[in-house]
């Protein structure tokens, strides 16, 4: 049932996703690529529309992607399943806290979870920057890699890369600007990014 299948594929990926709601892509990814959900653009777009709404971008992905999958429902039951592990997780470290505070080992299991989430978080933004900016994209279950290049496409999204240019420029270099709230930019550039979708470009 795809109920229940959504709460488990989300409890794992709220239960092991360790680092913040970034470190959830490559679960996603695999969601993705084993179940025939959505796609990995749907999985861009989704993380788009995640980072500029409201709330955890954990959480927000896997609304989206039960909505997608299972409508209200899904949505439902994967925002359940997302936050059911860390509630679970915060009730027993807040019960065990005093006493594991000073504990060596635990230190040392943070000490090496730390590179851990900061590796997924890593690749899931090497996997991003090569889709939405080259149309490279690497399989993650596969590890095939499909460039668009053996299929007579341009191998560098021109658009892409200029934006991505401009925003940088736009929120690092120019005093004018670079102080704008980041909704400024999302709004800004979800208006380019139509602009290009109808141009053609």
């Amino acid at each position: 049932m795809i109920y229940l299948q959504l709460f488990w594929e989300f409890f794992k990926t709220g239960l092991f996703a360790v680092g913040g709601g970034m470190a959830t892509l490559p679960f996603l990814q695999a969601i993705g690529e084993s179940t025939g959900w959505y796609t990995y653009t749907d999985l861009m777009n989704m993380l788009a529309v995640s980072e500029s709404t409201p709330g955890p971008i954990g959480i927000n992905m896997a609304t989206y992607v039960g909505f997608t999958a299972a409508g209200i429902p899904g949505a439902v039951i994967a925002t359940l399943g997302e936050v059911t592990p860390s509630i679970i997780v915060i009730l027993i470290v807040a019960a065990v806290l005093q006493s594991f505070r000073n504990n060596k080992y635990v230190d040392r299991a943070f000490y090496g979870l730390r590179p851990a989430s900061t590796g997924l978080i890593g690749a899931a933004c090497v996997s991003v920057i090569l889709e939405v900016l080259t149309g490279v994209r690497l399989a993650l279950l596969t590890g095939i890699v499909k460039a668009p290049v053996l299929s007579g496409e341009s191998l560098l999204n021109i658009p892409g890369l200029l934006l991505a240019a401009a925003l940088i420029v736009l929120t690092n270099y120019v005093p004018k600007v670079k102080n704008l709230h980041p909704i400024v930019f999302i709004g800004l550039s979800a208006a380019v990014g139509v602009v290009f979708r109808f141009a053609g470009a």
